[in-house]
Parts: structure tokens; C-alpha cells; sequence
């Protein structure tokens, strides 16, 4: 079972990479453009936010089901099993919610700039706090 989660978790991520990255590039381009905001871009940003949601919800799977992930005095001194047991979730789920955030006060906007600016905003910086904990961990961004 762990094997399969894990392929399942590394594998999604280029879902949620990818989800991620357009809806950043039309962001800034309906931000920057002046264009209306359309429905295309209200479902883009959504499916952004389920697909980082359903790779938590994986995430949370294979938390309890990795043998990286440790409880024990040896923890926080192995580098390995100090990232997977704390570490990497902590981020992710830092980098989860400034998506909800951003996909939430965007709704609340009632000018396309800023629905286009709140987005690209949030979902930038959750990008790179995404990144940030992949390389943290010494782990390929993209690749295997």
C-alpha cells in the first residue's frame, strides 16, 4: 500500500503543478491585461484549489503509512525522517491554505483586476513555499 500511495502522491503533484502554474499565467495575464473575469477563469482557479486539496488529502495518507515518518528520540536528529515527519506537511499545508486564502478573497472581489491580482498573488507565493519545502527536502521538483 505505501508504494502505491507514494507513486499516487508523486505522481499528483504534476496535476497540482500544472493546475498551479496556469492559473498564475492567467492571473497576471487578466491582472496586467485588464480583462474580464470569466467563468474559464473562475473554474481554472478552482480546480487549482481541489487538486492541491486532493493531493493533501494523499498527503495525509501516506503520512500514516510511510515508514519515513517516525515518532520516536531519533526523530528530529535524522534529517530524513525530521523532514518527512514534520517538515514537508508543515509547508504544504502553509502553502494549501494561502491557496483556499487567495481562491476565497478573490470571490469576495468585485472588480476582475482584483479577483486577477488577489489570485496570482496568493497562488504565487503558495508556489513557491511549495518548491521551497520540495528542495528543503532535497528532493526534484519535477522528476522522479
Amino acid at each position: 500500500m505505501y508504494f502505491f500511495i507514494k507513486e499516487l502522491h508523486s505522481g499528483f503533484r504534476y496535476i497540482v503543478f500544472i493546475l498551479l502554474l496556469v492559473a498564475i499565467i492567467q492571473s497576471l495575464i487578466g491582472w496586467f491585461g485588464k480583462k474580464p473575469y470569466t467563468e474559464t477563469s473562475r473554474k481554472l482557479n478552482l480546480f487549482a484549489l481541489i487538486s492541491a486539496h486532493t493531493q493533501l488529502l494523499i498527503g495525509i495518507v501516506l503520512y500514516f503509512v510511510s515508514p519515513l515518518v517516525q515518532f520516536n528520540s531519533g526523530t528530529m536528529k535524522n534529517e530524513t525522517t525530521r523532514y518527512f515527519t514534520v517538515e514537508h506537511w508543515v509547508m504544504m499545508v502553509i502553502a494549501i491554505a494561502l491557496i483556499t486564502v487567495g481562491y476565497s478573497k478573490s470571490k469576495k472581489k468585485t472588480l476582475a483586476e482584483a479577483k486577477y491580482k488577489t489570485t496570482a498573488i496568493f497562488y504565487i507565493i503558495a508556489l513557491l513555499v511549495i518548491v521551497g519545502a520540495i528542495v528543503a527536502g532535497h528532493l526534484p521538483v519535477l522528476g522522479s
